[in-house]
């Protein structure tokens, strides 16, 4: 009899719990991938995301057949052709267990419990694991037992259960046969054939490399230059963890086995508590996953018109600098810089109040690090919407912030050629005094003005 690794959000050997469990239970073992491109594009997939996953796939199907475990691709529309895909293969190939790591969306739920009872029906056994997060969701709770709504209660129970838990790496497999020609897909589904190149090189060995040149090289000032966007101050694995090729956990031993202390590799290591917090709060409030905001009260905000301001956005030409860089980054590379997410989410929503849905779809139709957890979850905090959200009258100037985070306007100059010839003061907001160069838009709203009226709708709700 043979055991299935069902491979979705974990396209790595090391520390893959379902991979490992598979590995030890002593019989062959086979492996599949559904390609399922209707459904990431209804999930507001980018091309970015699924040529980097497809190349990802490729390169794990080519390491698991050095083991000598095949891997199979599956072709499906949606996620219920892909079950039915799934479960035949079962049949054909005499698969006695199928092992797969947790996803925590809605539809993914849905379809994993959908598929186990299929498959329980027709005696194959399901096996599944708990795999996203650092402390395995459902385990940080309250001491009432409930779910923590705010990060900073959460960040200090799980940091006391990783020191009482004291987490460990799940082995990666040995060989368990001869090694096998492995099975590739080499074209792009439709949707998805115009994805820029790859912002980060392909491979899990790549992805460690990274890793491991982030914690030797830049760590110990990563909270001095996280927020600087002209700077090589990030670790740039969120494509990694966003896909599964890099786990929260190996990050953090890493991190713990560097050596390293001090307040710039513990900032880092917030940033996989937040990481875990949105996955955290994904898995308790399902509705978050379902177009939802999580402060049930602010579904009633009536948000404006799109319309041509929303287009404006989307393309970097609202007049405001920093934006507009950002959004220019966003649509070359599939990457965008963690400030300028903030500062472009709320200008988006309080400066334009535009929905933040919107926003969110957008960012996730664009990113090759497009995560549901963390997307949303960073979205409704800019919005204001959102668990341990930025206080509604809390609004960003994106002047200040550009000023304050690109002083030289470097980042600006390599996004927004047309400003380049503006000294370091202009280039923040060319229309303060002078004019504005030839191709470039005024701003598109005054951020003075739409400040106010954001907080006086927002009030509207409390009166």
């Amino acid at each position: 009899m043979t055991q299935l690794v069902w491979f979705r959000n974990d396209l790595r050997l090391a520390d893959n719990p379902a991979l490992t469990a598979a590995c030890q239970s002593g019989e062959p073992v086979r492996a599949c991938f559904v390609v399922t491109p209707q459904q990431w594009l209804e999930h507001d997939w980018s091309a970015a995301r699924v040529r980097f996953v497809l190349e990802h796939a490729n390169a794990l199907a080519r390491e698991l057949a050095e083991l000598g475990v095949p891997l199979t691709f599956l072709n499906a529309e949606r996620f219920s052709d892909g079950s039915d895909a799934l479960l035949q293969f079962c049949k054909d190939s005499d698969i006695a267990d199928v092992h797969f790591n947790e996803e925590y969306g809605i539809n993914e739920r849905r379809r994993d419990k959908a598929l186990r009872d299929r498959l329980v029906d027709f005696g194959i056994r399901v096996s599944k694991y708990r795999d996203q997060t650092v402390a395995p969701v459902g385990q940080i709770l309250t001491q009432q037992n409930e779910p923590y709504s705010v990060f900073t209660p959460f960040s200090r129970r799980w940091r006391s259960w990783i020191e009482e838990t004291r987490p460990t790496l799940h082995p990666r497999p040995a060989a368990i046969g001869n090694a096998v020609k492995p099975e590739q897909t080499d074209t792009l589904p439709a949707p998805f054939r115009d994805a820029p190149e790859p912002l980060v090189p392909t491979g899990e060995d790549a992805a460690h490399e990274q890793l491991e040149a982030f914690l030797t090289e830049r760590a110990k000032d990563y909270k001095d230059n996280r927020d600087f966007p002209a700077l090589d101050g990030t670790s740039q694995l969120s494509p990694y963890l966003a896909n599964g090729v890099l786990s929260g956990r190996q990050c953090l031993i890493a991190a713990k086995q560097s050596g390293l202390s001090g307040e710039g590799v513990e900032t880092w290591i917030n940033e996989i508590a937040w990481r875990d917090f949105y996955i955290h709060i994904l898995y308790h409030y399902p509705r978050v996953s379902m177009g939802r905001a999580f402060k049930e009260e602010t579904e009633a905000l009536a948000w404006n018109t799109p319309g041509e301001h929303f287009e404006a956005w989307k393309e970097g030409r609202t007049g405001i600098p920093i934006v507009d860089a950002a959004m220019r980054q966003l649509k070359a590379t599939g990457w965008m810089h963690n400030r300028l997410r903030m500062i472009t989410a709320m200008f988006l929503t309080k400066n334009l109040f535009i929905d933040w849905r919107l926003g969110e779809a957008w960012f996730m139709q664009n990113l090759v690090d497009g995560f549901l957890a963390s997307n949303n979850g960073g979205w409704q905090w800019s919005a204001s919407t959102g668990t341990d959200a930025a206080p509604y009258f809390r609004v960003f100037n994106p002047v200040t912030q550009s000023e304050r985070f690109d002083p030289k306007g470097e980042f600006i100059r390599n996004w927004v050629p047309e400003l380049a010839k503006l000294d370091n003061k202009r280039i923040h907001d060319p229309s303060r005094g002078g004019v504005i160069p030839k191709g470039y838009p005024r701003p598109i709203v005054d951020l003075k003005e739409s400040r106010k009226e954001a907080i006086a709708r927002f009030q509207a709700l409390k009166d």
